[in-house]
């Protein structure tokens, strides 16, 4: 079977999708993954065949932190979801001639992330299946509002309604560059939002139970990552991580769009002298001064790392929610925006997370009685079994599963 799987977004849009086409390929299958350029090294690490989309996400967003509005720490969401938007609609025909080029003569498109429409628009170009991928839950429930909107921002009897309200607002955003796109290559404008294809998410039930409303062409998977085997940390990590107790972890992944050094001067206070490994990201916060409790690391193996660390302080994206739980240490989770906030409610709600606000208003003090908070045996424990129960999961398994009983009945 020959796939190709299509995403655009920041490294935690990239990683889970090159996870799942590195368990396609073991499972004997062709695939290849379009992406972002910047966010290719898991494609890379894994082996998986890539070719890179027009666009520089990363480039994009640091034009935007390199001039802050006003020096604080706010996090400017509505400007990096303009750039982002503009982005993809600068790109739209590039990623589907892109697309349609290497897709051609494939037996079906998984798409994701900003470059979904593209995806879906060249799947039915071709004449093959759409299947679906997501992190977060973009299928209509009653169970739980859209994930895109701030928490308890509406009423729940509204919570059907809030992913249409969603999926027109972001429709509106992209179609007039992609319905060019599609009439460049000979299809007719779209004039609704695609729904009725198959949906797959790497989500781990343990943190978000699948909604009983949702239809049976959308599975939550399980997290999508793949297990570190021959991995070798760098000495100065070695040496830190065996000279004293588990640590903290500090890292912020992708988010860019804000000025670090406020943040950080936040965390250092609320940390005091503990340990701390801190992972700069995209931020560029490598460059600032840190004190001699903390010690500065790479992009690290996620599933690696915090099993050997005490507590998780971190942004709230889905894959380090996911992998903080499924280590079994609990978290701080600072959001910064979008989708964040759901994430760091799902944690507080069972139990393995304190509550410290968002990056952009928490205080030293407000951070370290949430650090206490988390280190407590009650909170240690919780996360303890939720890591045991996820790391029964195989979400890869269960997608590739899926998707080759899709791809199947589309030829039936």
């Amino acid at each position: 079977m020959r796939l190709v799987a299509l995403t655009y977004g920041t490294e935690g849009d990239t990683r889970p999708v090159a996870a799942l086409c590195r368990a396609l390929m073991d499972a004997g299958n062709d695939v290849t993954l379009l992406a972002d350029r910047s966010t290719l090294g898991s494609a890379r690490d894994l082996g998986v065949p890539h070719a890179a989309l027009a666009g520089d996400i990363r480039g994009t967003l640091q034009a935007i932190s390199s001039t802050p509005s006003d020096g604080a720490r706010r996090f400017n969401l509505n400007a990096n979801a303009k750039a982002l938007v503009r982005l993809a609609n600068e790109n739209a025909d590039a990623w589907m001639r892109q697309v349609l080029e290497l897709a051609a003569g494939s037996d079906g498109l998984i798409v994701s992330g900003l470059a979904a429409y593209i995806g879906f628009s060249a799947a039915e170009k071709l004449n093959v299946p759409a299947i679906g991928a997501g992190m977060i839950p973009l299928t209509p429930t009653s169970a739980f509002p859209s994930p895109m909107l701030p928490p308890h921002s509406m009423p729940r009897w509204l919570n059907r309604f809030s992913y249409h309200l969603v999926a027109n607002l972001v429709w509106l955003a992209f179609r007039k560059a992609t319905n060019l796109a599609r009439t460049s290559v000979g299809l007719p404008p779209g004039r609704k939002i695609w729904t009725g294809h198959p949906m797959l998410y790497g989500i781990s039930p343990s943190l978000l139970s699948q909604p009983a409303d949702w239809p049976d062409n959308a599975w939550m998977c399980g997290q999508w990552v793949r297990p570190v085997r021959e991995w070798e940390a760098p000495a100065s990590l070695k040496s830190f991580l065996s000279a004293g107790d588990a640590p903290i972890y500090v890292g912020f992944g992708s988010m860019l769009g804000f000025d670090p050094r406020p943040l950080l001067d936040v965390v250092i206070a609320a940390v005091g002298g503990q340990r701390t490994l801190f992972n700069p990201g995209w931020s560029g916060a490598d460059s600032l001064d840190l004190p001699p409790n903390f010690c500065v690391i790479d992009d690290t193996p996620h599933d690696w790392l915090f099993l050997r660390t005490s507590l998780v302080i971190h942004h709230g994206g889905c894959g380090t929610t996911h992998s903080a739980a499924r280590a079994g240490v609990p978290s701080v989770v600072l959001p910064f925006g979008a989708d964040q906030f759901f994430w760091a409610e799902q944690l507080r709600q069972r139990g393995i997370a304190a509550n410290a606000g968002n990056s952009r208003n928490v205080k030293a003090a407000t951070l370290s009685r949430a650090i206490t908070a988390a280190q407590t045996r009650e909170m240690r424990e919780r996360a303890s079994a939720v890591g045991a129960k996820m790391r029964t999961e195989d979400g890869l398994a269960k997608a590739v599963e899926r998707i080759h009983a899709l791809i199947a009945r589309s030829r039936s």
